[in-house]
């Protein structure tokens, strides 16, 4: 048996009842047997592999609140601060019924992986809770988020852990946890990205995610002589990253004709109307559904489905394994070219071998939508100067970035004679620079 599958075995028997993250570290895994053969001896001896699945801590919490009926919630909050060779904790906080351990350990690996990516400095380290602020008032948002970081605050600091926003966690949290923050450590530094412009956020942040997606598509067009100018793209999701996607994609020429959320998707011929869904998303908090009710010629179908539509580029940026194998093959079927993650590990493992195996030109989240903690590292670089960056400066940052790990990606893949294959690319690229920190800074 070799070292990869060794390890990987270890871990689902260490890890019960963690299908996210045996996912996560498989799909790494056996991206590296390429470059772990080559140094098997030296990787065995150091335990390189052993060390770099297991999180460096995991601090786990109780979340008293009380809701407006006066009655008293409790929920759970966790911290997975997974890998700090490169840099302080970096990754985001969600709130969400489905988050576990698991998930968050999944999370947490990736954005290892994906931060190295970056250039920047900083490890991987990803948090949040089961709280579900949907439908919760204002009221009920801030007190769950002040007692969150009441315990938080504890193991995170500007030079130690730095968190950000995910799923169920925008500029509402932020700001109350920011709050809280500075309240119980009296301190006012850049604990926390993505927050408002009036107190250290960066502009483009918002955006950073979704425009980086489409720079990445771009980059991958450009190396094979395509464009994505005049072709036709669905975007899953209408979250924060779904929608700067369909801006983007929508300002470089191409058409986006569908998107959705968890309860069905919209489809509009004429290219999605993104004010609409704005207000709908950003400003009412609604369902997605209601665009078909505002917009003349769209339609509404009712669950999941939305591989259906045809397109040349398909970008799902919902979230995890919401593209399996029957999606993928429909995607095929209907001349899909592009595939390129906005969200985290969005397609199964047998979905991605189909899309490769089938021409299709795929890359992994851990590249594609890296755009959300470079410009969030670009906001920690602001606090520390005390400085705000332009809109345009930010922007030509994050650019220069996506192209760069676009480049590192190609090349890793090329040196290991496996053109095209950016998932292995991405994982060799980012692996090597971890693991050049870790042995400089010895058995830690």
């Amino acid at each position: 048996m070799s070292y990869t599958e060794e390890v990987y075995e270890r871990v689902v028997a260490q890890n019960p009842g963690e299908p996210e993250f045996h996912q996560a570290v498989k799909e790494v895994l056996d991206s590296l047997k390429v470059v772990i053969d080559k140094n098997e001896e030296e990787y065995r001896k150091l335990s390189i592999l052993e060390r770099l699945v297991e999180p460096e801590r995991i601090i786990s919490f109780k979340v008293p609140w009380i809701d407006d009926n006066g009655t008293v919630q409790v929920n759970k909050g966790y911290r997975v601060q997974f890998n700090s060779a490169i840099g302080p904790y970096k990754g985001g906080l969600r709130f969400h019924p489905s988050v576990n351990q698991g998930i968050l350990k999944f999370l947490g690996f990736e954005q290892t992986f994906k931060n190295s990516l970056t250039g920047l400095p900083i490890g991987g380290g990803k948090g949040g809770s089961n709280f579900d602020p949907k439908g919760k008032s204002d009221r009920e948002v801030m007190a769950f988020c002040q007692s969150f970081m009441t315990e938080l605050c504890k193991y995170i600091g500007a030079d130690t852990d730095v968190p950000a926003g995910d799923i169920g966690v925008g500029g509402r949290e932020i700001g109350y946890l920011f709050g809280q923050y500075k309240r119980i450590r009296g301190l006012y530094e850049g604990v926390l990205t993505g927050k408002g412009l009036s107190f250290g956020g960066s502009l483009i942040r918002t955006e950073a995610t979704g425009y980086g997606v489409v720079y990445m598509l771009n980059e991958i067009a450009k190396a094979h002589n395509d464009s994505v100018e005049g072709k036709t793209i669905v975007v899953t999701g209408s979250g924060n990253v779904a929608i700067y996607a369909v801006e983007k994609a929508t300002q470089l020429g191409a058409k986006v004709v569908a998107m959705n959320d968890s309860n069905g998707y919209i489809y509009d011929p004429n290219g999605i109307n993104l004010d609409v869904v704005k207000d709908i998303k950003e400003v009412k908090r609604g369902r997605i559904k209601e665009y078909a009710d505002r917009v003349e010629g769209a339609t509404y179908t009712e669950g999941l489905g939305i591989w259906n539509i045809k397109c040349d580029i398909y970008l799902p940026c919902a979230t995890q394994n919401e593209l399996g194998l029957d999606g993928a093959k429909t995607l095929v079927a209907n001349g899909c070219k592009y595939v390129v993650e906005g969200a985290n590990m969005p397609t199964t493992l047998d979905a991605t071998t189909y899309l490769q195996e089938n021409g299709v030109l795929f890359m992994p989240g851990k590249a594609a939508n890296a755009g959300g903690v470079a410009t969030s590292a670009l906001e920690m670089s602001q606090n520390s100067m005390r400085l705000s960056w332009t809109r345009e400066e930010v922007d030509e940052k994050l650019h220069n970035i996506m192209i760069d790990i676009f480049h590192k990606a190609d090349d890793a893949a090329k040196r290991y004679g496996m053109e095209d294959n950016y998932v292995v690319g991405a994982n060799i690229a980012g692996f090597e620079k971890v693991v050049d920190a870790m042995k400089a800074q010895g058995i830690v």
